[in-house]
């Protein structure tokens, strides 16, 4: 899934590390690439009074389910 259509929240990349390879300062730890994917589901959420399927975030999804009560 791409991002989530109520918060835009989307797909982020960062590093990851080695601290096994790690300690003195000449001996630089190994860092390889790695992405943090949003949780995104598709759901049938009540938009404007009538019920559409879109990509959301959990967190979105329960933060709608607490306002919706």
């Amino acid at each position: 899934m791409a991002a989530c259509q109520v918060c835009a929240k989307h797909t982020v990349f960062g590093r990851n590390i080695r601290h096994k390879s790690s300690g003195r300062w000449e001996r630089k730890a190994h860092k390889t690439n790695r992405s943090f994917e949003p949780n995104v589901h598709k759901q049938r959420v009540m938009v404007g009074g009538k019920f559409e399927r879109i990509a959301i975030c959990t967190r979105c999804l329960r933060t709608t389910l607490k306002v919706g009560r």
